[in-house]
């Protein structure tokens, strides 16, 4: 390749409209939960199930009454600081008290420059909680959190975020 050819290619690649800027990603990338999202969900709440009925006698029954439950999987630390898949199964548990308590939030997919996260999404907004999280962060240096105190806070961040409701009516997302 003559010398001038190859100059030519490399003044082309540098004002060429193809950049690689172009090719790169929009972030964040909200998407639905695939399958194995949902099976892995599915596995993480089993754990915590098995966890709380073998060592408080208490199902997980998937309303404002395990929060509770986890309350007291924190308090007897029933859950090592080096178990993250666990400690973050507790958060997945939380979640599913969230959504109880607020139909605008989804699980959803959430993917930025980070990495993937399972999180929870309000209905067609990229306005999103990592309640996965929410516990083990916490536990995982030797913390006990609040469980509800911690429940209360997150929803109303997202409440803020909401749009109000009809005649002026307050969210309130009391544990009891």
């Amino acid at each position: 390749m003559s010398k001038w050819l190859r100059n030519a290619l490399l003044l082309l690649a540098f004002i060429s409209p193809f950049s690689s800027a172009q090719f790169e990603p929009q972030y964040p990338i909200i998407e639905e939960l695939s399958w194995t999202d949902s099976s892995y969900l599915a596995k993480q709440r089993a754990r915590v199930d098995r966890l709380t009925r073998e060592n408080t006698g208490t199902p997980i029954r998937g309303d404002k009454t395990d929060l509770n439950t986890l309350q007291r999987v924190v308090d007897r630390e029933l859950v090592a600081n080096d178990d993250k898949l666990t400690l973050q199964a507790l958060g997945v548990v939380l979640a599913d008290v969230m959504l109880t308590a607020e139909p605008a939030l989804e699980w959803k997919i959430y993917e930025d420059k980070r990495g993937r996260s399972r999180a929870l999404c309000i209905k067609d907004t990229q306005d999103c909680l990592f309640p996965v999280t929410m516990l083990s962060r916490r536990m995982k240096v030797g913390l006990k959190p609040d469980v509800k105190k911690v429940y209360v806070e997150a929803m109303e961040l997202v409440g803020a975020q909401l749009p109000p409701l009809p005649y002026g009516e307050k969210r309130e997302y009391l544990p009891y």
